[in-house]
Order: C-alpha cells, then structure tokens, then sequence
C-alpha cells in the first residue's frame, strides 16, 4: 500500500504562500495600475479564501455517522471542493477576463512597471513553494503514475483542488510577467489587459477540469481501481473463500464501504459466521481506509 498523503499540510503551504503573494500583488496593482496584476491579486486572495474552504470541508468530512447519515459525512470534502472549482471559475476566471476587457476598451499606461515584475517574480518563487509542498505529498501517492493520470484516477479532491490551483497559479504568473514585460518594452498598455484576457481563460479551463474530476466522486465512485483489484486479490487468496462474485466499493472522503459477494466454505450456518467476520476482520486489517464492510454468503452470482 502506498503512503498516505498529508492534505492539510499541502493546503497549509498553499495558504501561506497565497496570502503572501496576494498583498504584494494588490499593492503593486494599486501602484502601477497593471489590469494583469489585479487580475492575479484577485485569484490569489480567492486561492486563500478557497484553500479556507478545503480546511472546513476536511474537518467537515470528520463528523461522526448519525442517523441521517450512517455511513458519515466524509463526502463533504467533495462538495467544498467543488465550490471551490466554481469559485475559481467565477471570481478568478471570468474577474480576469472582465478586467482585461475593460482595460482594453479603456487602457491605462502602467506606473512603475518593474515594481510589478519584482512583485510578480516573488510570485513564482513563492508559488513553486507551494508546489512543491504539493507535489511532495502528491508523490507519496501516485506511485509511477502521470500527474494527469493521477489527477483522474484518484478519490482526495483537496489534493487536485491544491494542484490544479498551484499549476495555474504559476501559469498564470508567468502570463502577467510576460504581458507586463512586453507592455513595458512597446510602450502599449494592451499587452497588460490580454494578459489579464488569458490568465482569466487559463482559469476557467483548470476549474472545468477540477469540476469533471469531483462531480464523478460526488456522484458516488468507487475506490481507485488498483486498489479494488488489490482487495479482490486478497479475498480470492482467503482459503475459505471459494469463488468471489462480485465486489461493490464506494469512496466516502478517506473512508470506504465495501459490500462483498462470494461463496463461502463452510459445513454448518455457525461455521459460515465465523468465517465472515473473520474474513471482513482480516480485509479490514489489510486495508485500513474500510470503515463499513457487508457480506453476504452465496452459491450463485
């Protein structure tokens, strides 16, 4: 099995780096007037304020199983995630887009415009932090996975809410730091708003993909397949297990169901009983992340 990933220290690097980056941005873009530079003070303060929201989804997703909701609140990671796609979609992208309109129907020479290239290259400096807090954790689960191969295939949105954000993040830095270098070189303000114009769309397109990956975890998925396929293997491997028929897994945040059909050895309706919970006892030792496990005996699929 592989090692497990800290979430909330990724989103810790992310925040502080965000914030930090954020105040710089907002002063040089009040400074010099760069639309690029609004742009990208506005999705980093929304960055903090989604990264806010990962946290309180986390603890959320710890709520204890009630009566109204018996196999517990862990999917509430999933739902802030996906506001948190829809808030990048919204006060970053189409903010982005709308200020870099505005700005070229009514362009502004920019003051200062090495202050907002200092100010955006301690931007990537501090975002590649941020990053790499990510990616350390990201690597501990993704084995010899591609990034966009694991982005897909696995069930901690926080984790591809966190890269998605720190890989636009640094995109969308080096955009601004073109676009004002360019708009600093020509002497032409409209370099500045079509850069704000292309890290609002930059934006946009990572919250659509974020928003595909956690409507299908919302929707209800299961485990990742490998793992799947590992708990069929270690069933099938179990000598009073003669043939498993079907096995059913659900991912609930960091938690899992898993309902299990198989055909069981056993001489006696006691002897059957032993085994099944012996059976569950020993898949749930295996694999931790079970929470809620059912089993029903069968000679038939």
């Amino acid at each position: 099995m592989s090692a497990q990933a800290d979430s909330l220290k990724s989103i810790f690097f992310a925040l502080g780096a965000n914030f930090a980056i954020g105040v710089s941005k907002l002063g040089a873009a009040l400074y010099t007037g760069s639309g690029s530079m609004l742009a990208e003070a506005v999705h980093s303060f929304a960055d903090c304020g989604n990264q806010a929201l990962l946290i309180w989804g986390l603890k959320a997703a710890k709520t204890p199983p009630s009566p109204d909701f018996p196999l517990g609140y862990g999917k509430a990671i999933y739902f802030w995630s996906f506001i948190v796609a829809l808030m990048l979609f919204s006060l970053g992208g189409l903010f982005s887009i709308y200020e870099g309109v505005h700005k070229l129907q009514d362009p502004e020479q920019m003051e200062a415009p090495w202050l907002a290239i200092g100010v955006l290259a301690f931007g990537v400096v501090a975002e590649s932090i941020s990053l790499w807090g990510a990616m350390r954790e990201i690597n501990k689960l993704r084995g010899g996975k591609g990034l966009l191969r694991w982005a897909q295939e696995t069930r901690q949105s926080e984790l591809v809410v966190i890269l998605g954000e720190d890989v636009a993040a640094l995109a969308g830095l080096a955009v601004a730091l073109a676009a004002v270098c360019m708009a600093t070189i020509t002497d032409n303000p409209m370099w500045d708003a079509l850069g704000g114009i292309v890290i609002g769309v930059l934006l946009i397109g990572v919250a659509l993909f974020i928003g595909v990956e956690i409507k299908a975890l919302l929707i209800g998925q299961s485990v990742e397949p490998e793992v799947r396929s590992a708990m069929r293997a270690h069933l099938e491997a179990d000598s009073a297990i003669e043939k498993v028929f079907n096995i059913i897994t659900l991912q609930l945040g960091n938690d899992v169901m898993v309902a299990v059909k198989a055909k069981v050895k056993a001489e006696t309706a006691a002897e059957q009983v032993t085994e099944i919970n012996r059976i569950e006892a020993a898949l749930k030792a295996a694999f931790p992340q079970i929470k809620w496990s059912f089993f029903e005996p069968d000679i038939a699929d």
